[in-house]
């Protein structure tokens, strides 16, 4: 998508661009600061998660306030390059010179404004804030820095980035997704290096994503569908790289889900009250399709069945502490057993 002033008349054209960014980007206000009409262009493409946009304008403020973040339906973190021109960004109270070929991170949830004192020209990158998987702290840290690309984690960063705009559109969507995962592995791999940069190593890129996908696997256990080629679909991510991802976790993808989704059965199954959901009611909402197949594979990670295991009752708050006469059963599960045929376990996915 194109959007340029060049066919709008003069008077129309400061407001055509202001919606033009906020419509494109995010709520923003628009401030020429020289006089005449203006002139401006923004290309926009998707590639996967992440949206890639090239804007080259005269001088001009931009403002993203309070009231204009309220409008906004989701939390977006930017990535800015300066192509030509330069830039002041006020950001979580510091301020960051821009000159050209310097990058600069800033969340959309939060007031800011870019100053482009005359005609520029800058790549941005929009990707949900979610998909990062870093903490708040680190974000605030590295938000309102200008970072130099000249040696550095921002080195590597920037050629890559640059190639991607010039070519977001050419890519199958296949590509596409794969690329906005790397992209999305390399932003937070620079704010932790921004943010702890004695803490990060060649692994921080891998523990974020390993930690986006413990978080997806918990936030979807009762989704029957949820197995390892769904979640390498969220992530961006191949298969084959998610399985690379837990060969030092001493566990697979598959028995991760069945390990988290039997401790919450057992919570649940441990509870006191006056109506209690049947065994086959707790295997359906946490993830498994067939009863039977719940009940052999409770017995063989905790020697005992769901049923049992009920009947043995718990403390006496309802708390999940065992009671005098039990043993709370090792949530370290064993090898489950294999399924006549396949290796695929009846996990609803």
């Amino acid at each position: 998508m194109v959007l340029t002033t060049a066919s709008v008349p003069d008077r129309d054209r400061v407001a055509y661009w202001n919606d033009a960014v906020s419509r494109t980007l995010v709520p923003m206000t628009v401030a020429p600061r020289q006089d005449g009409p203006f002139d401006g262009r923004i290309a926009t493409d998707r590639l996967g998660c992440l949206q890639v946009s090239t804007l080259e304008a005269d001088a001009n403020r931009v403002s993203r306030t309070p009231a204009l973040i309220a409008r906004s339906a989701e939390a977006l973190m930017g990535v800015s390059v300066q192509i030509s021109g330069t830039a002041t960004l006020l950001h979580d109270g510091r301020r960051a010179d821009v000159g050209e070929g310097d990058l600069v991170v800033y969340d959309t949830t939060r007031p800011y404004s870019f100053d482009y004192p005359r005609r520029f020209a800058t790549h941005v990158f929009q990707l949900p804030r979610r998909m990062l998987g870093v903490p708040d702290s680190d974000i605030r840290q590295v938000t309102g820095h200008a970072i130099g690309t000249g040696s550095g984690f921002g080195a590597m960063l920037l050629p890559f980035l640059a190639a991607l705009a010039s070519s977001a559109d050419g890519y199958p969507p296949a590509v596409a997704d794969r690329l906005a995962g790397n992209v999305v592995d390399l932003i937070a791999t620079l704010i932790a290096e921004r943010a702890r940069p004695d803490a990060t190593d060649d692994g921080t890129a891998r523990n974020h994503v390993l930690l986006r996908v413990r978080e997806h696997i918990n936030r979807n256990l009762s989704d029957p569908d949820l197995s390892p080629e769904s979640i390498a679909r969220a992530h961006r991510v191949s298969v084959r790289y998610l399985h690379r991802l837990f060969e030092g976790e001493g566990t697979t993808v598959r028995r991760l889900i069945q390990q988290r989704r039997l401790e919450e059965c057992c919570r649940e199954l441990a509870r006191r009250g006056m109506t209690s959901p049947t065994v086959s009611a707790v295997a359906h909402r946490w993830g498994f399709v067939s009863p039977a197949h719940f009940s052999r594979t409770f017995r063989a990670a905790y020697g005992v069945s769901p049923r049992e295991w009920r009947n043995l009752r718990v403390g006496p708050e309802g708390d999940g502490r065992p009671s005098a006469t039990m043993t709370m059963p090792d949530t370290t599960l064993k090898a489950p057993p294999r399924v006549h045929g396949t290796d695929r376990l009846e996990l609803g996915g």
